[in-house]
């Protein structure tokens, strides 16, 4: 086997912090780079590894020994048409590059995530979801091509209607299949850089699910915080808040709110205390009794009188709001976080997101942050989605509490698959192998492996996930 050279050698962490590895890194500009490495592989005898700007919380961007393929530096704008929201881009372009793009165009991304800087091929990878997947699905559903290199030298240019197959399984492969290396997508028309925020006050769990059935047909976004500290009657006490986009002509001054120094987050707290510390004074609270307390604050403070109900946000501040206080992760300190997200179908999800929750109070192992989503079916082949409803649970991670709490993951793993739930590999650090293949099912995995056994003969891509789910 050749050597590789030290210096390319990395440690590579999941975002959460909680799992990494050490690969050898390679950072191309162009296809012709991507090729090299792939030709690297097979001389080294390595495996390969995509990754982009590694916001997945787990290993979906990590490969032991692997090499590499950093894609961030790929991430040009190739074309883009004001006139109809189309645009193509190579797969390094963040989200954040995308939004400042085009939106003083009249322009916003259909799906983004709650932080602005996964990158584009990342983003088709996982098939992220975000705040309005009830309405427009998952990011994939919004993608009018891409061109593929595959690790067996085929480059090829994919839309749905001509291989609707490679289409809907190349987006949600989670890396397996292929390098995407130019994308075009269609994007949102707005009027205004403003949204309509409205915000919902619920005293249980149940409540959250009636806010929503109630609102969902009235909402271009609609979101849930979950108390995951609260007991009794009170278990699963949130605060819901709904957006919509302004219809046109409703906006009077829509060239000053489409500016892209309108949607920019700020800096500092109050105009004085510089965001990038923030952290540095959240850790003292990163336990249950300061989460319990600042759970409490929020609540009693979401029922108070003197908080509004309607407000308006720029679409930056409603989507983002994990990037509000830079670093904030380190607040959870060396061990890290991971999140727990499970999807159910509605008839089952009320029920099996109370018994979560029980579950973790029971074992004293508690989520410090819960978030609430709707969500409906789609056609792609590594689907998380259901029709019904996903819960994001945020776990700090100790050299105490790690083992207990991958075993939580595994109880709660068993009730979701029950309930006919599923998971979402972007968010996944804690799936075992019999839980990948349950709800996934054969059908799925035996398409997504004779897939990959025509482009990838040489099973050259994996990562950390794909051996610990797949076994390869």
């Amino acid at each position: 086997m050749a050597v590789l050279p030290v210096d390319r050698l990395e440690k590579i962490e999941g975002w959460g912090g909680a799992v990494s590895s050490f690969g050898y890194v390679y950072r191309p500009t162009s296809a012709r780079g991507i090729e090299d490495v792939f030709a690297l592989a097979r001389e080294t005898e390595r495996k390969v590894t995509f990754r982009g700007s590694g916001r997945s919380y787990g290993d979906a961007s990590t490969g032991a020994e692997h090499l590499i393929l950093d894609l961030s530096r790929m991430n040009r704008i190739l074309d883009w048409d004001p006139k109809t929201g189309l645009i193509t881009m190579e797969p390094g372009v963040t989200i954040e590059q995308l939004w400042q793009y085009i939106i003083e165009d009249g322009w916003w991304p259909p799906v983004v995530s709650g932080t602005m800087y996964p990158t584009i091929g990342g983003c088709l990878g996982m098939n992220i979801h975000g705040k309005n997947n009830f309405k427009v699905g998952p990011i994939g559903e919004h993608v009018v091509s891409f061109e593929m290199l595959f690790p067996n030298g085929e480059t090829t240019v994919v839309d749905r209607d001509t291989e609707p197959e490679l289409f809907y399984s190349a987006i949600s492969s989670f890396g397996m299949l292929g390098c995407f290396v130019k994308v075009t997508m269609q994007m949102k028309k707005v009027y205004s850089g403003l949204l309509h925020v409205k915000g919902y006050v619920s005293n249980d769990l149940h409540g959250q699910f009636e806010i929503f059935e109630k609102q969902i047909p009235e909402s271009d976004y609609l979101v849930g915080w979950v108390d995951c500290f609260s007991t009794g009657k009170k278990l699963g006490r949130s605060i819901v808040h709904q957006a919509n986009y302004y219809k046109p002509n409703e906006d009077h001054f829509p060239a000053q709110t489409l500016r892209v120094e309108r949607q920019l987050l700020p800096d500092t707290l109050f105009g004085i205390i510089p965001k990038s510390v923030l952290w540095v004074f959240m850790r003292p609270f990163s336990n249950n009794a300061g989460i319990k307390l600042i759970n409490t604050a929020r609540y009693l403070m979401s029922k108070s009188p003197l908080a509004p109900i309607s407000y308006e946000q720029s679409h930056a501040e409603f989507a983002f709001l994990l990037d509000y206080i830079p670093g904030w992760k380190k607040s959870y300190g060396k061990g890290g976080l991971i999140q727990y997200q499970s999807f159910v179908p509605k008839e089952q999800a009320e029920e099996v997101f109370r018994r979560q929750i029980e579950m973790c109070q029971a074992e004293k192992i508690m989520p410090y942050l819960g978030v609430f989503k709707r969500h409906r079916l789609d056609k792609f082949l590594i689907t998380h989605s259901v029709d019904g409803y996903s819960l994001a649970l945020d776990f700090k991670v100790t050299k105490k509490n790690r083992d207990r709490l991958w075993s939580l993951c595994a109880k709660m793993n068993d009730v979701v698959l029950a309930a006919g739930g599923r998971f979402y590999f972007a968010k996944d650090a804690t799936l075992r192998k019999q839980d990948f293949e349950a709800f996934l099912g054969k059908e799925a995995i035996d398409t997504l492996v004779n897939l990959k056994r025509r482009y990838d003969p040489e099973n050259i891509l994996q990562t950390d996930l794909s051996r610990r789910l797949m076994g390869q």
